[in-house]
């Protein structure tokens, strides 16, 4: 009787200890303060790098762009890319401009709601992922603590998400995406201003500003 007691009490133990582990408390209040903070401002503007790479392939390019966040709203900008896309909440509008053809085609944003939009990232931990804080290092002369994110479920878009927080401000300096093919995409902002004001109107696609586009209608 009393062996299955102890027998009772580690497997209880070990139970609280995985359950502990898969949220972690000291990652909840650093991931709290960085959603709050970021809540609170008006706005955001940033330029970024990015790069997409997979294991055993030759070492990706780093590339530039812009993106601008205002609650729900997101206007994003890949120069390298010829591509924007325009997210006021409601309606998603992505623009590819080759330089002989211009096309935008149209979603409704409810209906993209299981991709990582730029304003998710900063409360995607609240539904569907386990967190930890796996410590800190310096990058770019800023201390900088790293969160790690995994999916709750298998057959989640994103296996794992990398948050790098500054320690000091709490502000997100960048990220990885692990996705289910093996793909590792990476951001990390060169530059961001936290206290812009931006007009609903610059999160709207205009066609009239670009000229003759083919538009593709998907809602």
């Amino acid at each position: 009787m009393l062996q299955k007691s102890v027998f009772l009490i580690l497997i209880f133990s070990f139970i609280s200890g995985l359950s502990f582990s898969q949220k972690d408390p000291k990652a909840k209040v650093i991931l709290d303060a960085v959603s709050e903070k970021y809540q609170s401002i008006p706005g955001l503007k940033a330029v970024f790098e990015y790069s997409y790479s997979v294991a055993g392939e030759a070492s990706p390019q780093i590339q530039t762009g812009e993106i601008a966040i205002k609650g729900d709203k997101y206007h994003l900008i890949l120069p390298d890319q010829g591509q924007e896309i325009f997210n006021n909440g409601k309606t998603v509008w992505t623009f590819i401009n080759s330089g002989t053809y211009k096309e935008v085609t149209i979603n409704s944003a409810s209906e993209m709601e299981d991709e990582l939009k730029p304003s998710s990232v900063y409360t995607i931990y609240k539904k569907g992922y386990n967190y930890s804080l796996k410590g800190e290092k310096t990058q770019n002369g800023v201390l900088v603590q790293i969160i790690e994110l995994t999916a709750e479920k298998s057959g989640e878009p994103f296996k794992k998400v990398t948050l790098m927080v500054d320690k000091n401000k709490k502000d997100l300096v960048g990220w990885e995406i692990l996705d289910d093919q093996g793909g590792k995409l990476m951001y990390q902002f060169r530059s961001v201003d936290t206290k812009t004001s931006l007009p609903d109107s610059y999160f709207v696609f205009n066609a009239a500003k670009y000229g003759k586009v083919e538009v593709i209608d998907l809602r």
